[in-house]
């Protein structure tokens, strides 16, 4: 008999905070569309706790790095968990050659999702092409579902969500309180540096539209976003040049408050009027929490496919490309497209979007 309802489904998401994120209006589209069935999502071990309590999955399961650098382990624990489950559809939304094991070992599931790649042949049943230049990620994602719904797209979810409860919001307003933080005025999230250094706009570009940002809105408080080490140092260079420039910037800007945790940067977030600064994992946990943002894209980060433009909540951004035509240009060619002359019109817009 034709199967026609999955009762198990497994989606295999590895990498990277944002593509997990961007992963949710996946999740949430099978479950709108099966509320029975069991929905296991597969992980990195240190993005697990972003995702406890999401009412899409039934269950997460996770690698550590050591797990997954480990070839034997890995493929033992792939086995056991296909083997133990017996899933009626395996959805692998990278589909490498270490992703597609989980469909390898699951040829008896009547649905086997993943992309067109050379090797992914005869693995998967249904093979979709990747991500297209400028086609957004939310679309890419929502087509691997297209199986099992039959290409019906009504009750398609394209929200960004996150679980995160009353007491963890309210726990770290609380927090924000005791750390100076106004909120009868607006709050902007602020990710002034980035993990890695060719995707993080110039430090004096930077402090230059936070000085300009400071002038035209004394309102505006700024909590600094990083991570301890390298981007800390960098944070606090920004911080200081910015003082050194605007003595009111020392009131402004807040570098005492720190998110422990990417649930608790959900917290912070929440807790936020808006986001602004370098595009990446924050801004998608800042979209999840219903807050707008303003980033700076990155040379070859197409904000087509990173920023959802039919959400309810406002994404706007600057890319080179907005600028010129790019091909053949190299990165820092592309950054120094991205002057602070180039951002404020569009910044200011955006603030002024916000009614603040």
């Amino acid at each position: 008999m034709k199967k026609t309802t999955p009762q198990k489904i497994l989606v295999v998401r590895f990498r990277q905070m944002g593509d997990a994120i961007l992963a949710t209006p996946l999740l949430n589209t099978l479950h709108q569309y099966f509320p029975a069935a069991d929905i296991d999502f597969v992980l990195n071990e240190r993005l697990a706790p972003l995702f406890e309590g999401h009412p899409a999955i039934h269950r997460i399961i996770t690698f550590s790095d050591d797990e997954r650098h480990s070839f034997l382990t890995y493929i033992r624990k792939v086995w056991r968990i296909v083997h133990q489950t017996h899933y009626d559809a395996v959805i692998d939304m990278r589909s490498t050659t270490n992703t597609m094991l989980f469909a390898l070992f699951s040829l008896n599931s009547h649905w086997r999702i993943g992309i067109r790649k050379p090797y992914t042949w005869g693995i998967f049943n249904h093979r979709y092409e990747g991500c297209e230049a400028d086609e957004n990620m939310i679309d890419h994602n929502l087509r691997l579902a297209e199986p099992l719904t039959g290409g019906d797209t009504s009750r398609y979810n394209r929200n960004l969500t996150l679980p995160l409860s009353d007491n963890e919001r309210n726990t770290f307003h609380k927090y924000m309180e005791q750390q100076g933080i106004d909120f009868a005025r607006p709050v902007i999230l602020t990710g002034v540096t980035a993990k890695l250094e060719n995707k993080t706009w110039a430090e004096e570009r930077m402090t230059e539209t936070l000085r300009r940002l400071i002038e035209t809105y004394p309102q505006m408080q700024f909590v600094f976003n990083y991570a301890p080490g390298k981007e800390a140092e960098n944070a606090r260079r920004i911080y200081d040049r910015l003082c050194r420039l605007l003595p009111a910037a020392a009131d402004a800007c807040h570098l005492n408050i720190e998110a422990k945790s990417p649930r608790q940067l959900a917290a912070m977030s929440a807790c936020c009027t808006a986001y602004f600064g370098n595009e990446g994992g924050a801004r998608h946990i800042v979209h999840a929490m219903g807050r707008p943002s303003f980033v700076i894209c990155s040379p070859g980060a197409s904000k087509t496919t990173w920023l959802p433009q039919d959400t309810d909540i406002m994404a706007q951004g600057i890319a080179a490309s907005d600028l010129a035509e790019v091909s053949g240009m190299t990165r820092e060619q592309q950054y120094d497209l991205i002057t602070v002359d180039e951002v404020w019109p569009r910044l200011l817009a955006f603030c002024q979007q916000l009614h603040i």
